[in-house]
């Protein structure tokens, strides 16, 4: 009989043993902080015994260093002053001149003071008896020979040579003898008691290693064992899960979910499960409809979408073309304005002739914006014919030099051989969307200069500038539609006219170009390949 209740699977805990019901206590959550505990013990446990031994190891070479290294330097010190002192006072004995007597005596006394340094420095360091006594017999000795050798000295200034020198070759000799021969034993005495230190050291430290060695490696046993119960209680049942889960994921529905006995979290997560793929056969059902409902959905979304950004670019390349004429238009009719009452006929007619020749540029880019926008949308192709570039390119100046910009327009090199094939209206945009964006970015006063030349078969209008030029970082998208510079933010644009151009020698397999200008500013180069009338665009 099942004890599992049909929604949850939870199992009948009154009908499970003690040993079970103790189980139940053992978590996942448990399971990992015991290991985790254990874990702790042991790197404490390691690190306490590591540090244990190393106090050790640390404790005899401090012996060795505090201890005897400075016993053997400062013994060995005394018998490099001892053997000073004694050279002194044969150079004494030996010196003639009176200054060279006087240096000699002064030698005596500072070799004499710095023995007694040494001596101090001896016994301000901790000794064993053996070297206590050892030390006070060379004490006397050393005192013997210096009353002795002051002796000498006393001879020696008293004009008494001879017998200075007889002092000195006997007793002072034999007295200095004794006190080197029992320095020597006690130098011999601290090497050999450093040396025995030393193997008490190395000893010390190859025991510990040892000590060490065997702790890594019942540590790295009890790790091992620790890692293996995880991976056989923990890890590998939530492997087994997890694909499970992933094979339900991918509706695979037939699948059993094993575990749902566990008394731990692994039978909570199984039961989850099995209720998780009992609503997945009704989830997928309804999820198809809703993908049907969904597609139809977002081609209608589409649809929309299309229209919209039709729409949108429509606007912007319309509000961006009728800027140039408006001025125009504006700055005609203002002055008219102000010169109402007075301004001639003539004058009166010439500017009604340039507002009509400005509204007459309107309805022609109207009519080209409209045409444009198909041909960006792919909806008409181009309609080549044959043109002359060198009067279109003059037209485009004239309409900017007659919007009343601050800014010069210079045309050079205007004189071309034979005329070009392509769409004049698409040119046209282009090279005005080059000038207008020219005279916009220039500082008042300053001129934008328009070139037209052919070069290898190709016509080339380079509109040349001197504004803030194009940061690096912004070329690589400057042709893209909407894009701005982030030195254009404070100018009005909608960042359509260069896709326009990019378009537009695309669309006669030209290319558009762009650099520094050499002293500041930018040049954009529009080259057009010249090809012959029965060619299609």
């Amino acid at each position: 009989m099942n004890t599992d209740s049909p929604a949850t699977g939870a199992p009948d805990v009154a009908s499970a043993t003690p040993a079970r019901v103790w189980l139940d206590f053992l978590s996942i959550r448990t399971r990992l902080s015991i290991v985790f505990v254990l874990f702790l013990l042991i790197v404490a446990g390691l690190g306490a015994f590591g540090i244990h031994t190393l106090n050790e190891v640390n404790a005899v070479s401090i012996e060795i260093r505090d201890h005897w290294l400075q016993a053997t330097r400062a013994l060995g010190d005394l018998s490099n002053f001892m053997s000073d002192y004694r050279a002194a006072e044969g150079t004494q004995l030996l010196s003639q001149r009176r200054e060279d007597v006087a240096g000699a005596d002064r030698d005596v006394e500072n070799l004499a003071r710095t023995v007694s340094r040494a001596q101090r420095d001896y016994e301000a360091l901790p000794r064993l008896p053996v070297e206590i006594s050892t030390y006070q017999q060379f004490a006397t000795q050393w005192q013997a020979y210096q009353a002795t050798a002051n002796d000498v000295l006393a001879l020696s200034r008293g004009g008494q040579k001879p017998k200075a020198v007889e002092l000195y070759l006997t007793t002072s000799q034999e007295a200095f003898r004794r006190a080197s021969e029992t320095l020597a034993r006690l130098t011999d005495l601290t090497v050999r008691q450093a040396n025995e230190a030393t193997t008490r050291a190395d000893a010390t430290y190859a025991r510990a290693r040892e000590l060490i060695w065997l702790a890594i490696g019942l540590a790295t046993l009890l790790l091992i064992v620790a890692v293996l119960f995880v991976s056989r209680s923990l890890t590998n049942p939530l492997l087994d899960m997890a694909r499970r889960m992933g094979r339900l994921a991918e509706n695979d529905t037939a699948l059993d979910i094993p575990g749902a006995e566990r008394h731990d979290e692994m039978g909570v997560i199984a039961r989850a499960v099995q209720v998780f793929r009992h609503n997945a056969v009704a989830l997928i059902t309804t999820r198809n409809r809703l993908l049907e409902q969904t597609s139809e959905l977002e081609a209608a979304l589409e649809h929309e979408r299309q229209l919209t950004a039709e729409q949108r670019n429509f606007v912007s390349m319309t509000s961006h073309e009728f800027r140039t004429p408006l001025t125009i238009i504006d700055g005609h009719a203002q002055r008219l304005l102000r010169t109402s009452g007075r301004a001639d006929p003539e004058e009166v007619a010439d500017r009604a002739a340039r507002i009509r020749g400005a509204v007459e540029r309107m309805t022609s880019i109207m009519n080209g914006l409209l045409g444009a926008s198909r041909l960006l949308d792919g909806s008409e192709k181009a309609r080549p014919i044959e043109f002359d570039l060198g009067p279109l390119v003059h037209e485009v100046c004239q309409m900017h030099r007659e919007s009343l910009p601050p800014v010069r327009i210079e045309e050079t090199d205007v004189r071309v051989g034979a005329p070009l094939v392509g769409d004049p209206t698409l040119i046209f945009h282009a090279v005005s969307n080059l000038v207008a964006n020219a005279v916009k970015y220039s500082r008042p006063g300053e001129s934008v200069e328009v070139r037209l030349s052919e070069a290898q078969g190709e016509r080339v209008v380079s509109v040349l500038d001197r504004g803030a030029g194009i940061d690096p970082a912004d070329r690589e998208h400057l042709f893209e539609r909407y894009f701005r510079g982030r030195n254009a933010t404070t100018v009005a644009g909608t960042g359509v006219g260069l896709h326009l151009v990019a378009f537009a020698a695309k669309l006669h397999d030209g290319r558009i170009e762009v650099a520094d200008r050499e002293g500041g500013g930018t040049c954009f180069t529009l080259r057009l390949p010249v090809r012959q009338a029965a060619e299609p665009a």
